[in-house]
């Protein structure tokens, strides 16, 4: 209710002429959140129809992981085989166990491969998977040198695959692109997942309209024209995030843990379900971080961010981004925190700029305003004569107002109107003054002769008795 309330708040900042009551904000909220709804589950359905299509995109990162460190560790052979080549040499060796050597060159003419060396590689894959039985890499190198039978050629192949180690193991690639379910309805629950994720990110442009029309209500037509290529930004940065996470971020983080669990003897199965929720989280995380000039232009078109608070508070705003970024990124790891962080500070600065930008031009605006309704004050007619006699009117009220004779009439009006505020009095009627002129004055009976004496026992006359 809290977040709600300062949510109205803004809104009503942004359009002071037409604010609302709660009730109001409630209704609004309703239809952006049904308008969204909709287009998510419209977007989804469509998203649906090319479910292939999408795992082949979600598994490319880990398919490219898994191909870049297989060549890696294959560059050290001659003859080099290619990827392919290895899996089917791998897969052919251990088929053709227990043929004899003429078996095993007509087997191999129709399992294998066009390379004229495919035999070959058989040969090296069979020798180099019976040698990772021993744990002890110089005990498993010495074993290769001194294979008896073989030629030197093999020997030399067998010490750059010993070196280079490349995964042996049976169906590796398929238990590591292709992934593993464990869950019989975890196949339809994880195409639902890659549509609604591949709808989110087509449908973002309508999204972010609906918000930015529910929080900026009351646009102008200026604004509203001007609302479109920022969209058109919003949807640029929010694809460059994504597009940027997905071939930069992703694969190298992926060859981080990859190499990592290979060093510590771990062998890397993951599950198709975890990774789709890895990755899908990875990449939206970066979208929704290259959203941050939008964010920020809107706080200050709503007058709550501006220039000079951003340009003073940059290293709080740098220490936010550092902690928001720790706390979004699905791995704990510094090196995706930076690759994170770094391109959220340079938006950031950007952001700075622009407000600087905005804050110019709204003072260049308000200046020429204020020019161009000076020129055409001057511009009307008769409007410098009537200037002209307005300041010359005004200078002889001035000039009559500070004359000796104004101010000394000007004392006594004062002094006139505290007596009459103090007093009240407003001078005798006329014609009561008349009345009281021709009626005689008797004395009053209580108050007795006037002549006779106040004190009666003073008097050698009085008698108490009669």
């Amino acid at each position: 209710m809290f977040l709600l309330t300062k949510l109205f708040q803004i809104r009503d900042s942004s359009n002071p002429d037409a604010e609302k009551p709660f009730l109001a904000h409630l209704d609004d909220l309703r239809v952006t959140l049904s308008r969204i709804i909709l287009t998510l589950v419209v977007a989804t359905l469509v998203c649906y129809v090319f479910r292939n299509q999408l795992m082949d995109v979600i598994r490319h990162p880990v398919e490219q992981v898994w191909s870049q460190s297989q060549k890696e560790a294959l560059s050290g052979l001659n003859p080099k085989p290619t990827l392919d080549t290895w899996e089917k040499a791998v897969k052919v060796s251990n088929d053709a166990i227990g043929l004899n050597e003429a078996q095993r060159m007509h087997f191999q003419k129709f399992a294998g491969t066009e390379d004229e060396n495919f035999a070959f590689h058989v040969e090296s894959a069979y020798h180099f998977r019976i040698a990772l039985a021993i744990s002890d890499i110089k005990k498993r190198e010495r074993y290769v040198a001194s294979i008896p039978g073989i030629s030197d050629q093999q020997h030399k192949q067998l010490k750059a695959l010993v070196k280079g180690n490349p995964n042996a193991e049976l169906d590796a690639r398929g238990r590591m692109v292709l992934m593993q379910s464990l869950n019989p309805t975890e196949g339809f629950m994880l195409s639902v997942k890659l549509a609604f994720f591949a709808a989110l990110v087509l449908s973002f442009p309508l999204l972010l309209l609906f918000l930015l029309q529910f929080v900026l209500p009351g646009l102008h037509k200026e604004e509203q024209r001007a609302l479109f290529p920022a969209l058109g930004i919003g949807f640029l940065l929010f694809l460059t995030g994504v597009l940027f996470a997905y071939f930069v971020i992703l694969p190298n983080v992926l060859d981080f843990f990859y190499q990592y669990s290979m060093d510590m003897g771990i062998q890397n199965d993951w599950r198709i379900g975890y990774y789709i929720s890895f990755a899908t989280q990875f990449v939206l995380i970066f979208g929704l971080a290259f959203e941050l000039p939008v964010v920020v232009m809107t706080l200050v078109k709503l007058g709550i961010l501006s220039y000079e608070m951003m340009r003073n508070t940059r290293s709080y705003a740098v220490l936010a981004i550092v902690v928001i970024a720790a706390i979004i990124t699905p791995t704990p790891d510094a090196l995706t925190l930076g690759l994170l962080a770094g391109p959220m500070y340079v938006l950031y600065e950007i952001c700075i700029w622009l407000a600087y930008f905005m804050d110019k031009k709204e003072k260049a605006k308000e200046e020429a305003e204020e020019k161009e309704r000076m020129a055409r004050l001057l511009a009307a007619p008769g409007a410098k004569s009537r200037a002209d006699d307005d300041e010359s009117e005004d200078e002889s009220e001035e000039e009559v107002a500070t004359s000796p004779a104004a101010l000394e009439s000007s004392d006594e009006a004062e002094a006139s109107e505290d007596i009459d505020e103090d007093d009240g009095f407003v001078g005798p009627d006329p014609e009561e003054e008349d009345l009281y002129s021709q009626a005689p004055i008797e004395p009053d009976e209580d108050e007795g002769d006037p002549d006779e004496p106040e004190n009666r026992d003073e008097d050698p006359n009085f008698d108490p008795l009669k």
